[in-house]
């Protein structure tokens, strides 16, 4: 099927078998390697993308179903070079270790604060409860997204 849907912010369009999941569209049709597959069930998160602004698991979702949508992977969220400042905060306080679920916990964030710009310790770990992480212990992870939220909303 011809599948036309947003990616990081541009219009593109792929011919993909409707039953390809997304986490596999974005890695081998995109070369978008930051969202990765950890227990390929939806319950390690290690694959979340955003889709229409919400944190979605992408090995979850097939490609038939973002006909239309924006999706938005780690990749997409810098400016350029310049990281955005979740991923600033995230290297600043440690919360980055092996690194294999940073790129969904920092996109989980995202999607936390463009709903919900000042977050409660407990709304940010409702809002990361679908990541695991086995290195940082989550204490780091939690400061960081803390921080980025106080930062955002001085800007």
């Amino acid at each position: 099927m011809e599948l036309r849907f947003k990616l990081n912010r541009k219009e593109v369009k792929v011919v993909v078998e409707p039953y390809i999941r997304v986490i596999d569209l974005l890695r081998d049709n995109f070369a978008l390697t930051g969202t990765k597959e950890g227990c390929g069930v939806g319950e390690c998160g290690a694959c979340t993308v955003l889709m229409n602004g919400k944190a979605v698991n992408s090995c979850l979702i097939f490609a038939a179903q973002i006909e239309g949508s924006e999706i938005v992977t780690i990749e997409g969220i810098a400016n350029g070079n310049e990281l955005h400042p979740i991923q600033k905060k995230f290297l600043k306080y440690g919360a980055v270790q092996c690194g294999f679920c940073s790129p969904a916990m920092v996109l989980s964030a995202y999607a936390l604060l463009e709903e919900n710009p000042n977050p409660t310790e407990e709304e940010i770990k409702d809002a990361i409860a679908g990541n695991l992480c086995r290195c940082t212990g989550y204490k780091q992870i939690i400061e960081a997204i803390s921080e980025s939220a106080k930062e955002l909303m001085a800007h």
